[in-house]
């Protein structure tokens, strides 16, 4: 529970970047031939799935393309905690406070929100600053915007790296002895 909110629907980019390259893995790893070459391209895509769903980030994929996500609003809150991090930019907010009407746009000029940008949040404000509740209803906020790193960072490359070692040496699978 996200404090009475929780995005309603997720509207995502039909292609997903993988967080590491074949010639990443074969550097990192020094290898030169190319026999399993193969076998590491087809579990790349799914360890880099694999991250992406239990970091609960994309981390690569919202850095050059929007995300949009709608925020059904339950009770008071002045809040919405995005999915993706760390946010570059906010592409635009709207409310509604009914699934039957239009979004309204709000803007940073106007004071109507702010990107709270150490917790990843849009904080609905007035002119003068002070919080003020979002409306209520299913999909009553929806936020675009970009965020992520522009190339996936060391320590998570490292994580990936091992993670297609484990697979690619098959450690996955249960080991086997025969009984006397």
């Amino acid at each position: 529970n996200l404090g009475g909110l929780r995005p309603s629907r997720v509207l995502t980019n039909l292609l997903m970047a993988d967080l590491v390259t074949l010639a990443d893995y074969k550097d990192a790893e020094g290898i030169t031939s190319p026999k399993e070459d193969l076998r590491i391209s087809s579990l790349i895509p799914s360890v880099s799935q694999l991250v992406k769903t239990y970091c609960g980030n994309s981390i690569v994929d919202f850095v050059s393309s929007d995300k949009t996500e709608d925020f059904d609003i339950y009770w008071d809150t002045f809040a919405v905690q995005l999915t993706e991090s760390p946010v570059i930019s906010i592409t635009s907010v709207g409310e509604r406070s009914g699934y039957d009407q239009s979004y309204t746009t709000l803007t940073t000029g106007a004071h109507e929100y702010y990107l709270d940008t150490r917790t990843d949040s849009v904080v609905r404000t007035n002119e003068s600053g002070k919080r003020l509740n979002w409306k209520h209803g299913l999909g009553a906020v929806r936020v675009t915007y970009r965020a992520g790193y522009d190339s996936t960072p060391a320590d998570l490359k490292l994580a990936v790296f091992d993670l297609i070692t484990y697979y690619l040496r098959d450690e996955h699978k249960e080991r086997r002895t025969l009984g006397g």
